[in-house]
């Protein structure tokens, strides 16, 4: 097997052990600390947790959670991962035009990376800010009730005047 934790997420994972008596509740943790050293989750790493927590804990239980939430990232993605909720609430309220704005800025399509690497844009389901659509996460922080113009203001200030 060739991923293993880091140093420091070895250290985080001893640490956590006591406080998960039930294993399943170390996957979560373990799969933050594997794309945290890696960038993404992928197959390698999710079998190093299912190995490492153990029974009753197996690939399967791991590949579900890992695939279940959108925060986990299953392939690279840029410095400034976008991804806009397309659930109904937000639809409603126009993200499809917010995804459209987003990718026409960067010049890709959804599900992309720019060539710099620097923005990864995708739609995922439900970031449960219902009441606040449109909705986008950017890495860990949400933006709600977005606009076209709000759109404009966030990507200048990460870097993208495009």
């Amino acid at each position: 097997m060739s991923y293993q934790f880091s140093p420091e997420s070895e250290t985080r994972f001893q640490k956590l052990i006591p406080q998960f008596p039930n294993k399943r509740s170390l996957i979560l943790p373990c799969l933050f600390l594997l794309q945290r050293d890696k960038g993404l989750v992928d197959h390698d790493g999710m079998q190093y947790i299912a190995d490492r927590i153990g029974a009753p804990v197996s690939l399967a239980h791991v590949h579900g959670v890992a695939t279940f939430y959108t925060m986990y990232n299953k392939k690279p993605v840029g410095k400034f991962h976008v991804q806009v909720c397309a659930n109904i609430s937000c639809y409603l309220a126009g993200s499809d035009s917010i995804t459209e704005k987003i990718c026409g800025k960067l010049g890709v399509d959804k599900g992309q990376t720019t060539k710099d690497k620097q923005f990864t844009v995708d739609e995922v389901q439900c970031l449960g800010a219902c009441g606040f659509g449109p909705v986008a996460q950017i890495n860990d922080r949400y933006y709600e009730n977005l606009t076209p113009e709000k759109i404009d203001q966030i990507l200048e200030e990460l870097g993208r005047k495009g």
